[in-house]
């Protein structure tokens, strides 16, 4: 069976996003997973382009979205830097009265060079950071993970890893995804590392992916008082493969059942 390219990034969205095993999602799918690596592979590479099929099914120009609409959309993501491609489709469905798409926000804000990389991407066992580190605290790792949580909506969880050791240092559950999110997980990483008392001749690397988040000028500012050197890039999400969302979540949802 032939997918359009928008389906096939559909389906890589849920895997991302599901708190089961990749095996386990494909299953329920009924998607084999070399055909989900080969379309992986090729999104990581190219976008949503690379997922067109090398004998492109004719285009639908029927539904086209009108040069107006199109225009409200990138207008909408300028004002909200910080929402998903999901969310922006959410919004703008909702405020608008005007159905889009995840996928055809997706493709708006890459061809306008808006788009930015995912919170979360699937991982391969094959995949392994290059540049290893030999104690800890010599570089912390960071990011969000989506958490649907039924009756509640969605939720953020920021995290930040030791590379080394491969401990959980400090975590957020979080209702955005802000820069400033980012520098209260930080504040804990450091007061649970002791980081923040030592006197310590060089403070741990930050290793991020390119979300908005990251790039604020907020967390720059931050860093740059704490003595922090940034990195970006996509090896941080390639190395996350021990960190198991659906135990967190657990934990995460009785802890707030608990407290209320």
């Amino acid at each position: 069976m032939r997918y359009p390219a928008s389906e096939k990034l559909e389906i890589i969205r849920l895997v991302e996003q599901s708190h089961l095993p990749v095996r386990q999602t494909l299953d329920r799918l009924g998607i084999p997973r070399s055909t989900f690596y080969v379309w992986y592979d090729k999104y990581q590479t190219g976008g949503i382009d690379a997922l067109q099929d090398t004998a492109p099914m004719p285009a639908r120009v029927w539904n086209r979205i009108p040069d107006d609409i199109r225009q409200q959309v990138i207008d909408l993501a300028l004002e909200e830097p910080e929402l998903s491609p999901r969310e922006l489709a959410v919004q703008f469905t909702d405020t608008k009265q005007y159905f889009v798409s995840e996928a055809s926000v997706y493709r708006l804000l890459k061809a306008h060079d808006l788009i930015t990389s995912p919170a979360f991407i699937v991982v391969k066992a094959a995949d392994e950071f290059k540049n290893k580190t030999t104690a800890p605290n010599e570089l912390w790792q960071t990011d969000f993970t989506y958490l649907k949580v039924i009756g509640w909506g969605w939720f953020y969880l920021s995290t930040i890893l030791d590379d080394y050791s491969r401990y959980v240092i400090a975590w957020k559950l979080c209702t955005t995804m802000l820069a400033s999110d980012v520098t209260d997980t930080l504040e804990l990483a450091l007061q649970a590392s002791g980081c923040n008392q030592a006197s310590v001749r060089h403070r741990p690397r930050l290793l991020s992916d390119n979300g908005s988040s990251y790039f604020a000028g907020e967390l720059a500012d931050w860093l740059d008082d704490k003595g922090m050197d940034h990195v970006r890039g996509e090896q941080v999400l390639r190395n996350r493969e021990r960190i198991k969302r659906k135990p967190i979540a657990q934990r995460l949802l009785q802890h707030r059942k608990q407290a209320a």
